[in-house]
């Protein structure tokens, strides 16, 4: 049998210490980044991150999918971590040395040389190495062991954060220090991931077996194609900004992006653990209705105030940017406002992709990313030369939009899953109560941002109340209620 999932009452507690323990760690790191940015300047920040996207979209070439189909298959297949899984958990590790070296290879090739070359493979060494612990995270996933994963979920991040700021504390940040500490905060992170992955399911003798193998390959490949069209989608904008405009515009574009990487960090840490829900309820359609429902309004509903407090409030995030100029300053701004239109369109379109992928439409939704892919780069080679981040941010919305929308039919098309229209009406309706409360309040009154957005936290509640998104009657019945 397949590992029971958890009641509805133990899955939404291990959601609620995932945004818990991301809200207390990586608000923290987000602030330390902006610190670190400002010590070294935009442009060589902006190399940096370059770098980092590229390695990023290397590596998601090296997964092959495996992360996304141990995820699957550790939920639903009850020998796989006695008897496939020993032979993916060293293939997955091989292929981070080979994605290393392909890594340096295309640096070369657009054009990055002697010390930037070393920068690189420090850069892309410790980002490699994080993917790997997402790998290994995944397993806890598919096991059902929520609680587990959600400290897991932040240790990376917390490790780093005091790491990094023991540097800054110590005297004057140098590149190399910064990028060095990272490595080794990577190399512990891994080291104690596997140990603990060992400690919770026992040893994991590898074994190299071809008919193994050729399987994983088999059954990871439809999500391969996913995480790297994924990954270009999403960070092809830094690179071609960078060798397209200049670094230090793509130095702009990460200090507008951190941000709604930020906000959109907690999507992407609730949407995993609904993808082993959904994996597992795939022949439920009731269920999976039911989850749809649950995690449409746990996505959605946060990121709607976050979105509203960027439009109207947006330039007070860049308060640590003292060494930047007003222009600058400006620019981040109207870089982070379009961003944050991005993260609407997620907050309602998101989960879409994660029930596609978790109930093996991979292929399909593949399509709908190279698409996008596609009209992404025709529009950043036309836009980013004469408008740098402002294009890379108004590119990457279009873009978002018409992956979001290609979801939603195909998810009306292609599954048994009922769209909620009747919840995605009154999503919409919060939403535009929210963001004309907000307006009024903005142009008719001359408070501080901090009170402002204290009022529209206690207006929004009533909202959310109002418009049935939070139903105090029905999370009690959820809550007893068990599966």
């Amino acid at each position: 049998m397949p590992p029971a999932a958890p009641s509805l009452k133990r899955f939404l507690s291990s959601i609620g210490l995932v945004v818990v323990l991301n809200a207390l760690v990586k608000p923290g790191w987000l602030l330390l980044e902006n610190m670190v940015q400002d010590r070294l300047g935009h442009a060589t920040f902006g190399l940096i991150a370059a770098m980092s996207s590229l390695t990023i979209i290397i590596s998601s070439v090296a997964d092959l999918g495996l992360t996304q189909s141990s995820v699957r298959r550790a939920a639903s297949e009850t020998d796989f971590l006695q008897g496939p899984f020993r032979t993916v958990l060293p293939l997955r590790g091989l292929l981070n040395g080979v994605a290393l070296l392909a890594m340096l290879a295309v640096g070369w090739l657009v054009g990055y040389r002697g010390q930037e070359l070393g920068l690189l493979a420090v850069v892309g060494a410790a980002l490699l190495l994080i993917q790997y612990t997402q790998f290994l995270r995944g397993i806890f996933q598919g096991q059902q062991q929520f609680s587990t994963d959600a400290v897991l979920s932040v240790l990376e991040k917390g490790l780093l954060m005091a790491a990094v700021g023991g540097l800054l504390l110590a005297g004057p940040l140098t590149l190399w220090g910064y990028l060095n500490t990272r490595l080794a905060v990577a190399i512990f992170t891994v080291l104690l991931l596997y140990g603990l992955l060992l400690r919770f399911f026992g040893r994991m003798p590898y074994r190299w077996q071809w008919a193994n193998m050729r399987q994983a390959l088999r059954l990871s490949l439809p999500f391969a194609l996913i995480a790297v069209l994924y990954g270009l989608n999403e960070r092809v904008d830094m690179i071609m900004l960078e060798r397209l405009s200049s670094a230090k515009e793509a130095g702009y574009y990460v200090g507008a992006y951190r941000w709604m990487d930020a906000a959109m960090m907690y999507a992407w840490t609730v949407l995993p653990l609904f993808f082993a829900r959904f994996a597992h309820a795939q022949q439920h359609p009731g269920e999976l209705n039911k989850l749809l429902g649950v995690g449409q309004r746990l996505v959605a509903v946060p990121l709607f105030f976050a979105v509203a407090f960027v439009l109207f409030r947006g330039e007070v995030v860049f308060w640590q940017f003292k060494h930047s100029s007003g222009p600058e300053l400006e620019r981040m701004t109207w870089c982070l406002k379009i961003l944050f239109l991005n993260v609407l369109a997620h907050a309602f379109f998101a989960i879409y992709s994660t029930v596609l992928t978790s109930t093996g439409h991979e292929r399909t939704v593949s399509w709908a990313v190279a698409a996008s892919l596609v009209l992404n780069m025709g529009l950043n080679l036309w836009l980013m030369p004469s408008y740098g981040a402002i294009a890379g941010a108004a590119n990457t919305l279009v873009c978002v939009c018409f992956v979001s929308l290609t979801y939603l039919w195909l998810v009306q098309k292609r599954t048994t899953v009922s769209i909620p229209w009747g919840l995605m009406a009154r999503l919409f309706l919060a939403l535009g109560l929210l963001c004309g409360s907000w307006w009024m309040l903005r142009w008719t009154t001359y408070l501080s941002w901090l009170v402002e957005t204290t009022i529209m936290a206690v207006v929004f509640g009533f909202i959310v109340l109002g418009t049935g998104l939070l139903r105090p009657q029905e999370i009690k019945e959820a809550l007893k209620r068990k599966h």
